[in-house]
């Protein structure tokens, strides 16, 4: 079982930043693929961006060139910051944990955080 908890929500205004962290629980961080989602009210969960095991990333087109998603293995913890913000990047940030297909998980698993609030308003 692997435990997100999510920190650096907040408000902020439009064109400024800020870093999302995520703390996982458990030795098997450096295997799990990790993402960052936000949900905005009405709407539905929208991926943001990823990182693999090998720090491959992807990002939603809405983000690129904004916001960078990175890992610390050392620290158990996945990072998002977000930079150039907009009132459209309104949402609930949560962290989601992937965990391969393995012997004991043939199906691997899926790990979820409880969310942040970022609110991006003057």
């Amino acid at each position: 079982q692997v435990q997100l908890v999510e920190s650096g929500g907040g408000l902020v205004q439009p064109g400024g930043s800020l870093r999302l962290s995520c703390a996982a629980s458990g030795s098997i961080f450096s295997i799990l693929a990790m993402g960052w989602y936000r949900q905005a009210p009405g709407k539905q969960r929208e991926l943001v961006a990823t990182i693999t095991s090998g720090k491959s990333t992807n990002y939603a087109d809405s983000v690129k060139g904004r916001f960078t998603i990175s890992r610390d293995n050392a620290k158990n913890t996945v990072y998002l910051q977000m930079n150039s913000l907009k009132p459209e990047d309104t949402a609930v940030y949560y962290c989601n944990a992937k965990r391969p297909a393995s012997l004991t998980m043939p199906r691997g698993a899926d790990y979820w955080g409880q969310g942040t609030q970022v609110t991006v308003s003057s």
